[in-house]
């Protein structure tokens, strides 16, 4: 089964779309990323490509360029230049050059399938490649690049594709690939983004059709993200512990309720429900047997640090890794 996910897209605002539209970062040598975008600072290529911004010869893998692609993301999505949606969503796109045309859609493929392999790959990367996309992805917090993903045939999703690319486009622009040639971008948001997910489930694999540096650096940007997110959890674990429940814990656990549900992942509930002769089991760690009373803690618990949410990684990957 392929796992596609909506997500909260940070779009170009429509009036800067064609201003903040670029060439890939991989097409372009530097000095003509910097010809591409002198004068335009609404060029996506001071985030993919941040080196422009910076005096002539910098070293392209220097610190310093990581920091202004992060800068200049920063800079465009306060300035009003990208906007975040306010629903998550799955997107159509459509690129015409030369008189030919593809279609596809835009959304957010897991981690975890890529690693299993049910991603899969026909090629090799190589490690400083790697290390320059990771650096990217961890010094942005974002996705700027998109991967180029293939699927066998899928009469249900070709439906929906074709459903949505007949309605009116948010964006519809002519570009310019840099050698003069226009290369045309139709985008439209799909109108039912769970269905298409749900089709998805019926596709067994999805293959690498190009990014597979990106893909490779999304997977240890996630795995380096999560490294840090278990050693916050584990210090934060480690100041909690041992800590006394209040008045207020108290007046709770003495409720005439059965079925609780926190956000919480202290153990202050708990604590003052055995005070009060009231115990509770701990979902998901505990059963719960017939007429037990139970804590539902949806954040995780103290006493399972890897399980807490705390950053922002966490809240995108919950649905995946909680679902009921």
């Amino acid at each position: 089964m392929a796992v596609v996910r909506p997500f909260r897209a940070l779009r170009p605002d429509p009036t800067f779309a064609e201003e903040v539209a670029c060439v890939p970062y991989d097409v372009v040598s530097s000095a003509e990323a910097r010809a591409l975008a002198s004068g335009r600072t609404h060029s996506f290529l001071h985030v993919i490509r941040p080196e422009v911004g910076l005096p002539v010869g910098v070293d392209e893998h220097a610190e310093a360029v990581y920091r202004a692609g992060a800068d200049a993301l920063d800079r465009m999505t306060r300035a009003g230049t990208l906007v975040e949606d306010d629903a998550p969503g799955l997107f159509a796109y459509r690129l015409t050059w030369r008189g030919a045309s593809q279609t596809g859609l835009y959304g957010l493929v897991s981690v975890d399938e890529y690693d299993a392999g049910r991603i899969v790959r026909h090629e090799r990367t190589r490690p400083d490649k790697e290390d320059d996309r990771t650096r990217h992805l961890l010094a942005q917090r974002a996705h700027a690049e998109p991967v180029m993903l293939a699927y066998a045939d899928d009469a249900a999703l070709a439906q929906h594709l074709l459903a949505a690319t007949a309605a009116e486009p948010l964006y519809d622009l002519v570009a310019d690939d840099g050698s003069g040639e226009p290369v045309r971008h139709t985008l439209w948001r799909i109108p039912d983004a769970e269905a298409v997910a749900a089709a998805f489930e019926a596709v067994p694999r999805l293959y690498i059709a190009d990014g597979h540096h990106r893909c490779k650096a999304a997977s240890r940007a996630y795995h380096d993200l999560a490294a840090e997110g278990r050693d916050l959890g584990t210090a934060i674990c480690a100041q909690l512990t041992g800590a006394h429940h209040s008045l207020a814990h108290s007046l709770l656990a003495t409720l005439p309720a059965n079925e609780v549900v926190t956000l919480n992942y202290d153990r202050l509930f708990e604590l003052a429900s055995e005070a009060a002769e009231h115990p509770v089991a701990v979902l998901p760690y505990q059963p719960a047997s017939g007429q037990a009373r139970w804590l539902l803690k949806l954040h995780g618990c103290v006493r399972h640090p890897r399980d807490i949410v705390l950053t922002r990684e966490d809240y995108l990957r919950y649905a995946d890794r909680r679902a009921a």
